[in-house]
């Protein structure tokens, strides 16, 4: 008799069956579903590339090709390039009537809701009263970077689409 418990070994194969599953949805012939309100299909592998189209949220997307991080994928006559963490390889259901999740649908009464008593106290107790002209010198800050610093700074770091 062996003294030692074998451990069990289903959730070990469940998690590479599902990795292998997920891996060969985003592979070429495989299927993606937009998982972003809208999702750029872009002109190249690049976060700064020009925009072809935009799909919707939990849109199929065909896989056309895969290089590195990046997916060649297209909806109908739409085509382009995404970022693989934009896309989710299993099927998303749209709630009923939409997600109403982009500003434009936010309503005026959530939009206009001030600060209750505690928001405003916690913000004075924060020095965030000078929140304006902190957000002037980001502004300035922003201004000063050109896309091909953020490309380059992006790479160097391997961050984001460059991972």
């Amino acid at each position: 008799m062996n003294p030692r418990k074998s451990s069990p070994r289903w959730p070990f194969l469940l998690g590479l069956t599902v990795a292998v599953t997920l891996q060969a949805a985003l592979a070429a012939g495989g299927i993606a579903y937009s998982k972003r309100m809208e999702t750029k299909l872009l002109a190249d592998p690049s976060p700064l590339a020009a925009v072809n189209a935009t799909i919707g949220y939990a849109k199929p997307l065909k896989v056309e090709e895969t290089r590195g991080a990046w997916l060649r994928v297209s909806a109908g006559a739409n085509a382009g390039w995404v970022f693989s963490g934009n896309v989710s390889a299993v099927e998303i259901k749209e709630a009923a009537g939409g997600l109403a999740l982009n500003a434009s649908a936010t309503t005026v009464t959530a939009a206009a809701r001030g600060l209750s008593e505690e928001g405003a106290a916690y913000a004075s107790s924060h020095q965030l009263a000078d929140a304006r002209e902190d957000l002037n010198w980001l502004l300035a800050q922003s201004a000063a970077v050109s896309a091909d610093d953020l490309e380059n700074f992006l790479k160097e770091k391997k961050l984001g689409e460059y991972k």
